[in-house]
């Protein structure tokens, strides 16, 4: 009877034990007895990473850390994943944490597309976080130099900055207070559309001048448009000169046959040319005038009667 006692104690522990870790299992608590496969990051800190924290990806859990070493002036991050976790061998590791007091977990990001899976052993790329504890300390560096400052200005330090400028103030207060009120009273006057100023913000006539001058711009820009068609097109006078090709043949042919003219008239062929290149004729020509010249002068020296005898004689 005592020994069957101790038999169904013995078989009740067993049993208490195996539902102990079937449910620590179900509940995730443990990654002991669940498969998987191992990769590894190394680190230049971990922080406050401890064996036993989550491993995840897009703030899902795929895994645990297992082991925590240093190496080679590194600290080596052991990651057991689950079977179902896909991590590719381009992807990186970052330490992070849930908040300023909360847990760390290494954030392991998918990777491309195209990269194969990592396999047990595999070591992948890390991207390192700044450390929380140096940002702190600069914090509070900072914070003391603010405190250090605000310590350093004295009521005799204030008086020494604001005092020139409260003096200026004093002095000058009526002026300003004119200047003030001057100041208000022109922006009344705006207000309520007086001036110059006023009528431009808050008269319609300039808006309506304006959006007339950009219609008349419009239908000018559209006349434009209308007068480049119709000469590309070649209607008119000026598309005619423009698109017809008679005007550019005749000009050719003009221009042609001047050319041939001109060398003509250089060649000394025709009237033109051989009065252009005869010297002959500039010899006689230059005879002539000097006998009229000396006719003339003998018409000078002889009276009136003697010139009438002279062209009497000549017709008679």
């Amino acid at each position: 009877m005592k020994s069957s006692l101790e038999t169904r104690l013995g078989y009740f522990v067993v049993l208490v034990v195996f539902a102990g870790f079937f449910i620590i299992e179900i509940l995730g608590g443990t990654e002991t007895f669940r498969g998987g496969y191992r990769i590894s990051a190394l680190f230049d800190t971990v922080q406050q990473l401890k064996v036993g924290d989550p491993v995840k990806m897009a703030g899902v859990e795929i895994g645990t850390v297992e082991k925590i070493a240093l190496e080679d002036n590194k600290v080596r991050v052991t990651m057991k994943l689950r079977p179902e976790a896909v991590v590719k061998t381009d992807s990186t590791a970052t330490i992070q944490f849930t908040g300023l007091m909360g847990q760390n977990y290494v954030a392991v990001d998918f990777g491309t597309s195209g990269a194969p899976k990592a396999m047990d052993g595999t070591v992948i790329g890390v991207k390192e976080q700044p450390d929380l504890n140096a940002i702190m300390a600069k914090l509070d560096n900072a914070a003391t130099g603010i405190q250090n400052l605000t310590k350093s200005f004295t009521g005799d330090t204030l008086n020494n900055l604001l005092g020139p400028l409260t003096d200026f103030v004093r002095q000058n207060s009526a002026h300003l207070g004119a200047t003030i009120t001057n100041i208000q009273n022109i922006t009344g006057q705006i207000a309520s559309g007086q001036g110059t100023v006023g009528k431009l913000i808050y008269s319609n006539e300039l808006y309506n001048s304006a959006m007339a001058a950009v219609s008349n711009l419009q239908g000018a820009v559209a006349s434009a448009r209308l007068v480049v068609n119709s000469i590309t097109n070649g209607q008119g006078t000026l598309g005619k000169l423009v698109t017809d090709p008679a005007l550019y043949n005749a000009t050719t042919a003009s221009m042609t046959n001047l050319n041939q003219i001109l060398q003509k008239i250089n060649q000394g062929h025709g009237t033109v040319g051989k009065l252009v290149n005869n010297q002959d004729l500039y010899k006689n020509a230059k005879l002539t005038l000097q006998k009229v010249d000396k006719a003339a002068d003998g018409l000078e020296d002889q009276g009136p009667l003697s010139v009438l005898g002279i062209m009497a004689n000549n017709l008679f």
